[in-house]
């Protein structure tokens, strides 16, 4: 997997990909309106969209964050990759990727929120964890850095 920083020529393969992923967990798939509008609710301002990109081009995974205001912490969003290439490594190398980033921009902390209810997103209640990071109420984690 080669990680990019997001363009808009991937923009629909991006949300298909997030679309396939959200179907997979038995959930409705729709569409969070910051998919809609990435270079703006998050390029523009100077945070950052990454893009997993597989040999043929195509969009397997992403993640992104936004800043917290007056702060230099941040929160991570849309970590999502492939149904079928799940469990594979592939959301470690996005998660790792972006802490380095983040890290060389001297960020000192990550958040991440997760889905209700639990059972929907039960992978994330036990990946991050797996990363470092630790729950500071019932859906939030943090990772210092």
């Amino acid at each position: 997997m080669k990680i990019i920083e997001y363009q808009e020529s991937y923009r629909d393969d991006l949300i298909f990909m997030i679309l396939e992923a959200k179907d997979a967990l038995d959930r409705i798939p729709s569409i969070n309106p910051d998919l809609l509008t990435i270079q703006s609710y998050y390029l523009d301002k100077g945070d950052n969209f990454w893009l997993g990109i597989d040999a043929q081009n195509r969009v397997i995974g992403s993640i992104a964050y936004s800043s917290v205001s007056n702060s230099s912490e941040v929160f991570l969003h849309r970590l999502f990759v492939k149904p079928r290439l799940k469990n594979q490594g592939l959301g470690s190398q996005l998660l790792c990727f972006a802490e380095k980033y983040l890290i060389a921009k001297g960020k000192t902390a990550i958040h991440v929120h997760l889905g209700q209810p639990k059972e929907d997103w039960i992978a994330s209640y036990s990946f991050y964890p797996k990363h470092g990071y630790i729950f500071y109420d019932d859906t939030h984690l943090i990772k210092i850095l």
